[in-house]
């Protein structure tokens, strides 16, 4: 039998046994300090996203926060937390690829410094599109494109 990966939707139904709440020690405590990290959700992440209006944007360390506040720890994992966004982000265009229109803006959330995801659908050019569609500026600076003005445009979500 033929391996079949599974469709970005089936990982962000997935739910792991998430959320799980550990005690930071070793290498993370040295990295983020001591107290608890929780690692939420790729629900939770993507219903986060899903609250970003249009014309507005949001980064993964806000979402972040926002997860740490829910849970009551400390932080929220900044690596399953990109990670869950890049999967709300692939089940997204997934639905918009049958037709759907009611999807998870997931080019409204952006990294620190208002820098685009070159890993979500689309790339940095189709991102950029989105954005400049809602009356954002994208400009390059280096080898990154940002939302001039990025700050501007944050929304305060929780």
């Amino acid at each position: 039998m033929a391996y079949k990966p599974k469709s970005w939707r089936e990982k962000l139904a997935d739910d792991k046994n998430f959320p799980k709440i550990v005690k930071l020690s070793g290498r993370l405590e040295k990295a983020w300090g001591s107290g608890t990290c929780v690692i939420a959700k790729p629900r939770e992440v993507d219903e986060i996203m899903k609250k970003v209006p249009k014309g507005k944007l949001i980064t993964i360390n806000k979402i972040r926060e926002i997860l740490a506040k829910r849970h009551k720890t400390t932080i929220a994992c900044p690596i399953t937390t990109g990670i869950f966004a890049r999967i709300a982000a692939g089940a997204a265009e997934e639905n918009a690829m049958e037709g759907k229109s009611d999807i998870t803006p997931y080019w409204r959330t952006v990294k620190d410094g208002g820098v685009i995801n070159e890993k979500y659908p689309g790339g940095l050019k189709g991102q950029k599109k989105l954005l400049e569609k809602e009356g954002l500026k994208v400009i390059q600076k280096g080898r990154k494109y940002v939302v001039e003005n990025y700050e501007k445009y944050l929304v305060e979500l929780e």
